[in-house]
């Protein structure tokens, strides 16, 4: 069960419904992205580089879509077109918990449950319930693939703050790339068809 009190943040609730990608097929994903336990090792060292920054990272990617229109319109209310601040704040502490998550690379059937529900929050199918909100009803996939790159790009300076060698920043900066293309992937599940994920 989840360990904090974020609202929405259900990790490890057995409330969760069971990932359909199995472990296995998360294995086979983990190998195909060349992903392995030396990218484990170096996202668990960000960990602790991360944890007191979380703050100031979120400080940036909010930055960057609060800049962005077309993407801060996916936190806006379906009424008035105005953004939801409630609704920014609520998603904000549960993006920050999943830094942490990212970083502590557990990859068990509770972390595996927890990545559908992500995928689930930004699909159709249960967008803006967690908050109970009435905003748009889905974040276009083709946005959340996108935004990998400025997620794992602007993390660097971050990173580079834990007095780690150039190669120890560069193998972090790697990993994160790695694991939030396959989180992305696995998030992408409920928007494909069934029998083509």
């Amino acid at each position: 069960m989840a360990t904090t009190n974020i609202p929405g943040y259900t990790y490890g609730s057995p409330e969760l419904k069971k990932s359909p990608v199995s472990l296995d097929d998360f294995a086979k994903l983990k190998q195909a992205s060349l992903f392995g336990d030396d990218d484990v090792r170096y996202l668990k060292m960000s960990h602790d580089i991360l944890k007191d920054q979380t703050e100031q990272i979120l400080d940036v990617w909010y930055g960057f879509v609060g800049s962005t229109p077309f993407l801060l319109h996916y936190f806006t209310n379906a009424a008035d077109g105005q953004p939801n601040m409630d609704y920014l704040g609520g998603v904000r502490k549960r993006f920050g918990q999943w830094i942490l998550d990212t970083a502590k690379a557990e990859y068990d059937q509770n972390w595996l449950n927890y990545q559908y529900e992500i995928g689930l929050r930004h699909h159709s199918s249960k967008k803006n319930r967690t908050d109970n909100v009435k905003a748009v009803p889905i974040i276009h996939l083709h946005y959340i693939f996108a935004l990998l790159i400025p997620i794992t790009t602007t993390l660097r300076p971050f990173l580079e703050k834990g007095g780690h060698s150039r190669d120890d920043v560069d193998r972090m900066q790697d990993a994160w790339r790695k694991s939030v293309l396959m989180q992305v992937i696995l998030w992408s599940q409920p928007y494909i068809k069934d029998g083509e994920f």
